[in-house]
């Protein structure tokens, strides 16, 4: 997992095949989008731009992905992401190949971060996060989550 800001990426560290996706996202508008996706490169690379309510860590469960790297930047209200190592998922349903995810019930020595607007955070594959949750209380959000395929990095 690596977190950052959208306005300060090399100071992240990031791949360059990262910051080019966020900045194909950014020059697209992502924060003025309606909730959807939208193609960046294709499927290698695409935007899912979303809008809910966040909910209390305990009604949601973690997800993981195999193919696809998340970068997801919060664009509007506060949300708390909890997330582990890889191979720290607990309690997991079966595989969504056609789809890439992997629903858990509990992840194995948990961590959490707050994002604010302008904030990032990259979950690479295998990576369980558990994004969408509040801090004190509900409110709603928008986020864009950019899907990178691993091929275009790994």
């Amino acid at each position: 997992m690596i977190v950052g800001d959208i306005n300060q990426l090399q100071a992240a560290g990031l791949p360059a095949a990262f910051c080019q996706a966020i900045d194909q996202a950014l020059s697209a508008g992502m924060a003025n989008l309606e909730p959807g996706s939208y193609p960046l490169q294709g499927e290698r690379v695409f935007v899912n731009v979303m809008a809910f309510a966040t909910q209390r860590a305990e009604e949601k469960r973690a997800e993981l992905h195999r193919s696809y790297i998340d970068i997801q930047i919060l664009l509007e209200g506060e949300e708390q992401i909890y997330y582990g190592l890889a191979g720290s998922a607990r309690a997991c349903d079966a595989w969504h190949e056609e789809e890439d995810y992997q629903l858990c019930s509990r992840i194995d020595k948990e961590q959490s971060l707050r994002l604010t607007p302008g904030m990032f955070a990259v979950f690479m594959p295998g990576e369980p996060h558990k994004p969408g949750c509040y801090t004190t209380q509900s409110g709603m959000i928008k986020k864009a989550v950019i899907k990178v395929h691993r091929s275009v990095v790994l």
